[in-house]
């Protein structure tokens, strides 16, 4: 057995793969050690804040609201299994992007900064407004998307259909 076939094997990856897996590695250590440069007790916390508010609200959060849309668009095989189909799929992505807008610009969205007009010169108002106007279009561009893909998906069987009788 040649070394790249064993290392194959045994990693699962190529060589390249693990070369930028840990050059990742070490981008986030080298920006790691630079946040505790400053305020190590402050940005502890803050990661420990973090990763319990992931594990104790947003995960349990989400994975509920996950199965609840598979429930919603799960449909019975003629073999009596209920599998969840692709198009739970065009829930998830916009929701889950829209999730991330509100993670990332909370603070504004919900108007809880008041500094930032003063520090940008720029207006705090209307963050809801925009969120609210990208989430439905990504959520309209979703639905579009799937509507062409079931139409084209339908049209294909009935032309198989038809080519068969």
């Amino acid at each position: 057995m040649s070394a790249p076939t064993a290392f194959r094997r045994r990693y699962g990856a190529s060589p390249l793969h693990l070369l930028l897996v840990l050059a990742s590695f070490a981008l986030a250590l080298y920006a790691g050690l630079r946040l505790f440069e400053g305020d190590t007790v402050g940005v502890a916390m803050w990661f420990v804040g973090a990763a319990l508010l992931h594990d104790l609200v947003l995960l349990p959060l989400y994975s509920l609201t996950d199965r609840a849309a598979q429930a919603l668009f799960t449909r019975g095989p003629d073999d009596g299994r209920s599998t969840p189909p692709v198009s739970v799929n065009y829930v998830r992505v916009p929701g889950f992007v829209s999730g991330v807008l509100l993670l990332v610009w909370w603070p504004l969205i919900l108007e809880q900064v008041g500094h930032y007009t003063a520090a940008t010169a720029l207006p705090a108002d209307g963050f809801l407004t925009r969120w609210l106007l990208i989430t439905a279009a990504l959520f309209a561009a979703s639905a579009m998307v799937l509507i062409v893909r079931t139409w084209g998906r339908s049209r294909a069987q009935r032309q198989a259909r038809s080519a068969t009788k």
